[in-house]
């Protein structure tokens, strides 16, 4: 399996390493990756048609690297940095001083919290 996610359209390509998407997001038929070195690139695919490009190009092993958290957000795991709950915030970092804060919902972010809390043991 690759170490590269490629979205093609009719017009365009973007071919992008894995580890360097920190989340993607949706709004309706647009979604917009969000890279490590800060640029937003908005593609014309659906979050659930994105999901599907993860698991067949990336495999399982990379394919996990990703985790869809609700309706609008799939998030590369290895960013993940803070969870609160009762502020229903996410925030994802790089270890430097770049800081993505992004707000699922609250059910979203415990399922999260759970997971991540399951993966330590």
């Amino acid at each position: 399996m690759s170490d590269f996610l490629i979205i093609s359209t009719s017009t365009d390509l973007v071919r992008i390493a894995q580890d360097r998407i920190i989340y993607i997001s949706s709004d309706g038929n647009y979604s917009t990756l969000i890279l490590a070195d800060g640029e937003a690139r908005l593609v014309t695919y659906q979050l659930g048609q994105i999901e599907k490009l993860i698991a067949e190009q990336l495999g399982n092993s990379s394919g996990k690297a990703f985790i869809r958290i609700g309706k609008q957000l799939i998030i590369n795991r290895k960013y993940i940095y803070y969870i609160n709950l009762p502020k229903q915030q996410l925030i994802l970092s790089d270890n430097s001083s770049n800081k993505y804060t992004v707000s699922p919902s609250r059910e979203a972010l415990k399922q999260l919290k759970e997971l991540v809390e399951s993966e330590r043991e």
